[in-house]
């Protein structure tokens, strides 16, 4: 049951030494799903992941800078020389249609697959794709072009029932299968006993949330709240808040408030402006935890797992059934 977040790239406008742009690959239940393609972005996949491109069904683009989405054409074209067959989705603004169309007429005319294109408007916060298992939400953010992030919800998971309760109300197959669907059960008595007696939530459902460039923005709080894994990006050091308006993106410490906001279980900061080098990174950490301190800085390669929580409350309720 994975749900894991890696990091492929963590520079801003353009790459910097050691430092590739924005990429992020999410693992659901060993379904791999690529957020933003910054250029290189094949090259850390080959690099940090033991997986191959064809993985990759879905593709979900934050916005249209390069930074974001120069490396989309390249994997397009490897994807197809590695004989992918299968349709690839893209969620992206409208306008990245037409480049997507340049691009098969000049380079992808006898592909071997379909690319279906999914028209997301930045604006609004709504469901963009949903299966068995997740659903996606856009996060409509602040930035110089239309601009969104997106919200990676794990559902609910089936409930599961306690052995001991279906030995002491000798439940039938039939029985347990309603109840698990979430009913009461009704004794042969006519006595009606809450599904709660009988059911408990084998885990919490998990979440993450991208927010790729964006300014200060309290709007989102609503929309992210309580996820379990945030990443924010804070393009510069707190002195250049102006600058970060100016731009259209963050500081630290202004991702760091929305996190502490949004009441957000951990927080990721990335999009690190070109002029900061290595050593100047670790004053990243020192003000985003200032506000926030369960947060770091992304480290390009690394893996953000974000772990199963058992249903604290399973041991009393099993107890409290038995009696």
């Amino acid at each position: 049951m994975t749900f894991s977040l890696t990091v492929l790239g963590s520079s801003s406008a353009s790459p910097a030494k050691n430092r590739f742009p924005t990429a992020h690959v999410l693992n659901i239940h060993e379904r791999f799903f690529l957020i933003d393609c910054g250029e290189g972005a094949q090259i850390q996949m080959k690099r940090f992941l033991n997986i191959k491109c064809l993985k990759f069904n879905h593709i979900f683009i934050s916005h249209l800078h390069g930074d974001h989405v120069f490396g989309l054409f390249g994997l397009l074209s490897t994807l197809d020389l590695m004989g992918k067959t299968n349709t690839l989705h893209i969620y992206a603004y409208k306008d990245l249609e037409e480049l997507l169309t340049v691009y098969r007429k000049h380079f992808g005319e006898n592909m071997n697959y379909d690319i279906e294109f999914h028209p997301v408007e930045p604006y609004e916060h709504y469901t963009v794709y949903e299966d068995g298992n997740i659903t996606v939400e856009t996060i409509p953010l602040k930035h110089r072009v239309p601009t969104c992030g997106y919200l990676f919800r794990e559902k609910m998971p089936p409930l599961n029932i306690y052995k001991d309760a279906i030995e002491k109300y000798n439940l039938s197959i039939a029985d347990i299968e309603h109840i698990k669907k979430g009913h009461n059960f009704i004794t042969a008595a006519g006595q009606e006993i809450s599904n709660s007696e009988f059911t408990y939530v084998p885990y919490k459902a998990r979440s993450y949330a991208f927010c790729s460039d964006t300014m200060y923005s309290e709007t989102i709080i609503d929309i992210i709240k309580n996820v379990d894994l945030l990443y924010h990006e804070a393009t510069f050091l707190d002195d250049m808040r102006d600058m970060a308006q100016q731009t259209g993106h963050s500081t630290t410490k202004q991702a760091a408030k929305i996190a502490s906001k949004a009441q957000v279980r951990q927080l990721l900061v990335g999009h690190f402006s070109s002029r900061y080098n290595g050593n100047m990174l670790q004053q990243f950490t020192k003000e985003i935890q200032s506000v926030f301190q369960n947060a770091n800085i992304v480290n390009e390669g690394e893996t953000y797992v974000i772990p199963l929580i058992k249903d604290k409350n399973k041991n009393k309720n099993k107890s409290e059934s038995a009696n």
